[in-house]
């Protein structure tokens, strides 16, 4: 916290509150967390790791270092200054750990809702890359159905990453470059794939228009 000055002030010894500051600043965090655990969230990614940060009593120096990440990328994400890629967030995430509809729920009631027009469909994307979900609160389901959007150029990650389950699924439009235990194979509309996850795996957008992906993930990411 910074102490404010008046205009009249002036620089003599009185500044010695001003050096007492940095003492409060280790407990700052865990006040703030005890104090926002229980409100709402925005809808931005920045926001909500934020929320999910102090929720579980950690600051952004820890949470860095259990992901092994800089500090000042979370500063940064939460700040929104920077867009994680989905690789990153489910990182992050995965130190928590946290899935990703979890994180972009935050709702403990058990989805009962059956059918979904689109715009009831929960976006749990990041980087470029719209990932539309069906279902809001996957807590307890064994399945993850995503509508992926692709903008030219974006990736799912920078370099290939791998977490537990089995995904598939078929490209509707565009040019998906799937890359799966080391080997690359460009996608288009019609073709399909299907890999554990456990394969260290990423997806780009080759192509110079939006690509499109059905997929499902089990368990859900």
């Amino acid at each position: 916290m910074k102490t404010k000055t008046t205009p009249s002030a002036k620089p003599r010894k009185k500044s010695t509150p001003a050096k007492a500051a940095p003492a409060v600043e280790p407990s700052a965090p865990e006040v703030l967390g005890a104090t926002q655990a229980n409100a709402e969230p925005s809808a931005g990614v920045g926001a909500r790791l934020r929320y999910v940060r102090e929720l579980h009593g950690l600051s952004q120096r820890e949470l860095a270092r259990r992901a092994g990440l800089n500090h000042g990328t979370i500063g940064c994400i939460e700040k929104e200054t920077i867009s994680p890629s989905v690789g990153s967030l489910r990182k992050i995430l995965d130190s928590l750990p946290m899935m990703l509809s979890e994180f972009f729920s935050l709702d403990p009631d058990i989805e009962t809702q059956v059918f979904f027009r689109r715009d009831e469909l929960l976006d749990v994307g990041a980087g470029g890359i719209s990932l539309l979900q069906v279902g809001r609160n996957l807590t307890g389901r064994p399945l993850q159905i995503l509508l992926e959007r692709y903008a030219p150029g974006a990736e799912t990650a920078a370099q290939p990453y791998s977490h537990e389950g089995e995904e598939g699924g078929v490209v509707i439009q565009g040019q998906v470059e799937v890359t799966v235990g080391g080997v690359a194979k460009v996608l288009g509309a019609g073709d399909g794939y299907l890999f554990s996850s456990r394969l260290p795996h990423r997806f780009r957008n080759v192509g110079d228009d939006e690509a499109v992906v059905v997929s499902a993930n089990t368990p859900p990411l």
